[in-house]
């Protein structure tokens, strides 16, 4: 663009700022059974040196089967500290009756979600297949991805957890390392079992949040390394804001009817007309 003087971009730049602040400062009314949350690393010049941020995203689910965006933060790391902040930033906003934390395995994360949210959480199954693979020689890749994937095609989480228990058996002796992995990560992989099956291709993975995570990547690619984290935010918040006006006006992801078995009494409560309600 050209013929833009500087006024002009500042005044646009406080104009998305505004916007940004408004949709992440907003109140977070109703239950959100489920939260998903990711990082992606973006570069800034902070403080004069060019380093990689970490830029989180928490995505919910609403009463009414639709997604939205309901925060994110920029820092130098993913500490535990950081991550606690963040949620509880997101718990004064009004997050509740969370019953789900869908995330990696990243140990300050899962600290602050024990900590604020106190929900039960589940291990990325996407994320765990890479950590399980990280052992495998290349050529034998497909084959133990086959034989873990077993475990996630049964008809319940009882099912699954023999399936599970049976593959680590199989590949103790010639992938050791595999079998330890899995039989730490039981309980944390399977964990999206104990919820509505037809929930399951949803909760067992953060795919929805890699997906926006690539389209925010494909953004930032343009502006290549950001003046400051003010830009980021500015940048990938407009990017969050239409992402869940997006949401909004399509396909719910989850049917009212399914999510209303998960919620608790007092939430289901909360959600009637106040003469239902009495």
């Amino acid at each position: 663009m050209s013929g833009i003087s500087k006024s002009q971009v500042s005044r646009l730049c406080e104009e998305l700022d505004e916007r940004v602040e408004a949709f992440l400062n907003r109140p977070l009314e109703g239950p959100w059974a489920y939260v998903w949350l990711d990082a992606t690393y973006l570069k800034s010049r902070e403080r004069g040196a060019v380093s990689s941020q970490a830029v989180v995203v928490a995505v919910g689910v609403s009463s009414e089967g639709r997604r939205e965006t309901l925060g994110m933060a920029v820092g130098p790391a993913e500490t535990e500290a950081f991550w606690t902040e963040f949620l509880r930033s997101l718990v004064r906003r009004g997050l509740s009756g969370v019953r789900l934390v869908v995330s990696d395995a990243h140990e300050g994360l899962k600290q602050a979600i024990a900590k604020v949210i106190g929900a039960t959480w589940q291990r990325c199954r996407v994320h765990f297949m890479r950590n399980a693979l990280a052992h495998v020689p290349r050529k034998q890749h497909s084959m133990v991805a086959a034989v873990i994937r077993t475990a996630f095609v049964q008809e319940n989480q009882q099912e699954a957890r023999q399936q599970w228990r049976e593959t680590a058996d199989k590949l103790r002796e010639r992938f050791a390392k595999v079998a330890e992995l899995m039989d730490s990560a039981e309980d944390d992989v399977l964990a999206f079992m104990s919820f509505p099956k037809e929930h399951w291709p949803q909760l067992a993975s953060t795919n929805s949040l890699e997906r926006l995570n690539k389209e925010i990547k494909r953004r930032s690619r343009v502006v290549g390394i950001f003046p400051n984290n003010a830009a980021i935010m500015r940048l990938v918040g407009t990017l969050l804001a239409e992402q869940t006006d997006e949401w909004q006006v399509t396909r719910r992801y989850m049917s009212q009817e399914t999510l209303a078995r998960v919620l608790s009494k007092e939430d289901q409560a909360n959600l009637l007309p106040q003469s239902e309600a009495a």
